[in-house]
């Protein structure tokens, strides 16, 4: 029997950026329950929330101080407790992003362990003595740039952080530590918590020595994630997690498992894994080898992504669920990362979201992307907010890049452009707040919003909402075998859902161009929605999306 997650559709909420309700330019907590209503037209049964616990929002609250509490920019956790309660009357699930590899270092834990070596927590997180020059243990770069390691005065001592410096890593080899972790966990399951996000969880099993790594930059320094990710034992860890925390509830986890390869997935996910669920990025690092992204982007091809979707199903058909998802909080948007310049972006946004909501597996919708939305294009690096595409901005600037080529690059690649405000009309802000917005809101908002959307029957909103009616309707679409069609079309992506009742055929040029293919693959079919005005059969109109049942 099929979970109810399975069933459904997830929605991402980024708080800072949804719906503020207090003027003071950020999202909060009432804002979210305000747009409930609105969530549910998209068929979204569980809404995952990134950080709302207390924190000094270095990294717009990935840098948590306090696992049990609600930060008061959101709001209180009477707030939390009543969007759990709200949520849950409208068949509603609110998913908990866990961010278990590192705390703030204004977290207690840290504030007690740097104290001294001896103290109660002091091998709480990582630590290393300098090297004899007294520089850094070893040459791992940080995500966001920089030493991965930040020296402690007070214990004469580097710390690591694979993220910012303000985000000390935990250390999951001691087994206190894991299980203050779990406590955490536990404490929102007991509050109501759906299900749980888990952030960064390939980096949590450290090497057994710390070692320099072969340089990868011109500044001599090597990815920390070439040298910390998926370590051997590291499954030990989330095998214990699963039974402390997971097993024996009614919910669902996906961890975010950057590096993890489909091949790889069985071990992970499934009957004998740790996750229902993992999100792998072999679709969206299409240009890249690693996770950094001042090196150099390597040119790639439809069919490359075809090839990724294809494995990932293939990987997910016996063993666990796959998450299909193209956006998300830290990722490009999906019109700008995977169409031309100038792409008819409603078009676009269709046959993503078409694709989206119809291969074997639970859709995570992230918030804008229904609407359309796309990069911006800021040519000021003031203006950007994240930490990581500021620290990127540099590196890209000592690899050699001149300063529009790095600003190019940064409209291209900056989390920022996922996390400008929600456009819900044309009112000032677009209706997100009624005081100054802390990103400025897209320009195109007086056109790509909720209620100008709703209004027309021919824009992606209203495309995402039937999609989402027809998946509710056909359970094929939920329950059905995948199948490629014609993989080696180098710019449709055609696949067949099939179940014991019923057959769909999901047709999608990905290209701006027309195509054409072997009408027999439609296997006299009816076509049920179609993104072009008329479908004809054996031909696509470019960025055409189809569906035949």
């Amino acid at each position: 029997m099929m979970k109810w997650w399975q069933k459904t559709v997830v929605y991402e909420v980024y708080p800072k950026s949804f719906n503020d309700t207090t003027g003071s330019g950020t999202g909060d907590i009432p804002g979210i329950i305000e747009k409930l209503d609105y969530l549910k037209t998209l068929g979204v049964g569980a809404i995952w929330l990134t950080p709302v616990c207390r924190s000094p929002m270095v990294d717009n609250g990935y840098d948590i101080s306090d696992y049990f509490s609600i930060d008061p920019c959101w709001g209180t956790m009477e707030d939390m407790d009543r969007l759990f309660a709200e949520a849950e009357k409208r068949g509603i699930k609110i998913v908990i992003d866990l961010v278990f590899n590192h705390t703030s270092d204004q977290n207690p834990w840290f504030l007690e362990s740097k104290k001294s070596r001896t103290n109660e927590k002091s091998d709480w997180y990582i630590w290393q003595d300098a090297k004899p020059d007294g520089s850094a243990p070893t040459n791992w770069r940080g995500i966001f740039g920089g030493s991965a390691w930040t020296w402690c005065e007070e214990r004469q001592q580097y710390y690591l952080h694979t993220f910012a410096e303000q985000q000390p890593d935990i250390n999951w080899a001691n087994p206190d530590v894991r299980q203050a972790l779990y406590d955490a966990a536990n404490f929102w399951i007991s509050r109501g918590a759906g299900g749980f996000r888990i952030d960064a969880i390939v980096y949590i099993k450290k090497p057994n020595v710390y070692v320099d790594g072969p340089a990868d930059g011109e500044d001599g320094m090597v990815s920390v994630h070439a040298m910390t990710c998926n370590q051997p034992g590291i499954l030990d860890y989330l095998h214990e997690m699963k039974e402390k925390v997971m097993d024996g509830h009614d919910i669902f986890t996906v961890g975010e498992a950057n590096g993890i390869s489909p091949d790889e997935l069985d071990q992970w996910v499934g009957e004998n894994g740790v996750f229902d669920m993992l999100f792998e990025f072999s679709h969206t690092n299409l240009e890249f080898d690693g996770v950094e992204i001042w090196c150099k982007p390597k040119k790639w091809v439809i069919a490359d992504l075809k090839k990724a979707l294809r494995n990932s199903q293939a990987a997910t058909k016996d063993n666990g669920w796959y998450p299909a998802f193209f956006e998300n909080h830290d990722l490009r948007r999906s019109v700008t990362h995977y169409f031309p310049e100038n792409t008819d972006r409603i078009m676009a946004s269709k046959a993503i979201g078409t694709i989206l909501y119809t291969l074997r597996g639970t859709p995570f919708l992230y918030q804008g992307q229904e609407l359309a939305y796309v990069n911006v294009d800021w040519d000021d690096i003031s203006v950007y907010d994240d930490i990581s595409t500021k620290g990127q901005y540099e590196l890209a600037r000592n690899e050699g890049f001149t300063h529009e080529e790095a600003m190019k690059f940064i409209q291209f690649f900056s989390r920022d452009s996922a996390r400008t405000p929600m456009q819900w009309n044309t009112d000032v802000n677009a209706g997100f707040s009624t005081g100054k917005p802390w990103l400025p809101v897209h320009d195109d908002c007086k056109i790509y919003n909720v209620e100008t959307e709703s209004a027309d029957p021919d824009s992606a909103l209203s495309w995402y909402r039937a999609l989402a009616e027809l998946r509710v309707q056909e359970d094929v679409l939920v329950s059905g075998d995948f199948e490629e069609l014609i993989p080696c079309h180098p710019s449709v992506f055609a696949f067949r859902r099939t179940n014991e009742s019923r057959k769909a055929i999901i047709l999608v040029n990905l290209s701006v161009q027309e195509q054409t293919y072997d009408a027999a693959i439609e296997e006299n079919l009816k076509v049920c929605m179609c993104s072009a005005k008329t479908h004809i059969s054996g031909k696509l109109q470019p960025l055409e999306a189809v569906i035949l049942l």
